[in-house]
């Protein structure tokens, strides 16, 4: 049994299958492909891999995977090796899949409401969902300064509100000063003493920003702060849950 996709990977499963000119119906697909549909996989499209069986790119999760349709009508689902034990289609499900998900994904966090903490012309972004009250956040913040003061990482904090019941009114008061990105520091150098002063309400617009950003955090799979996004060295996002450990946040951050 598959894990059933995130929001955002079902989202962009069906954009992909949109773009891929999928006309196939699903109760026209091979009863096998049913099978692992109905278990949770993800089809996106069938691909040519040049081997004697049918390949379809798929996602399970928010992850892609190929299914190779054998000549009986049975399916396995996995990786396919060569000669050499080198995996043969990790290539077309880069193109057909990962890729078109991380690029839509880095689209989404672009377009969401986030505080800048650094340079602007940074060279490395890093995107992390942050709770004015969390003390990792804060933990995550006090760590990065390396890179941040350095000029060489710029962090766009997407606010969301989820600790306590002051994180929405501390987190409007941040996105509605006259600069967010001195708010947002005042609150992680004020963290152990209360961080900033709540706003006295939530303005219809900033709730409206906090609600999306609070959307987006649930549909790339995070459940608490600070989920952290940053593209790999082959421009793939790679997402991290919580406070990183030393060697995950040298992978984060980049080279000091």
């Amino acid at each position: 049994m598959f894990s059933p996709p995130s929001r955002l990977a079902a989202s962009l499963a069906t954009g992909l299958m949109l773009m891929a000119g999928c006309s196939q119906a699903q109760d026209q697909r091979p009863a096998a492909i049913q099978a692992l549909e109905q278990q949770g996989l993800t089809i996106i499209q069938e691909f040519d891999a040049g081997a004697p069986v049918r390949t379809f790119a798929a996602v399970a999760g928010d992850r892609p995977v190929a299914v190779y349709l054998m000549q009986d009508g049975s399916a396995i689902v996995g990786t396919r090796l060569d000669a050499d034990g080198q995996p043969l289609d990790d290539a077309a499900l880069e193109e057909l899949v990962a890729r078109p998900m991380s690029d839509q994904a880095w689209a989404q966090l672009e377009s969401s409401s986030w505080v800048l903490d650094g340079q602007a012309d940074a060279p490395r972004i890093v995107y992390t969902f942050t709770d004015a009250n969390c003390p990792f956040c804060n933990r995550f913040w006090e760590a990065a300064r390396p890179w941040v003061d350095a000029g060489k990482v710029q962090l766009r904090h997407v606010m969301v509100g989820v600790i306590k019941e002051d994180s929405l009114t501390k987190a409007a008061a941040i996105l509605g000063a006259a600069d967010p990105s001195a708010a947002l520091a005042e609150n992680e150098r004020k963290h152990q003493r209360g961080g900033i002063a709540p706003a006295r309400s939530v303005p219809t617009e900033i709730g409206r920003q906090l609600e999306d950003n609070h959307q987006l955090m649930m549909m790339l799979g995070f459940r608490g702060t600070p989920g952290i996004v940053v593209k790999d060295g082959e421009g793939l996002i790679s997402k991290h849950n919580g406070m990183p450990r030393p060697e995950a946040l040298a992978d984060i951050m980049g080279p000091r």
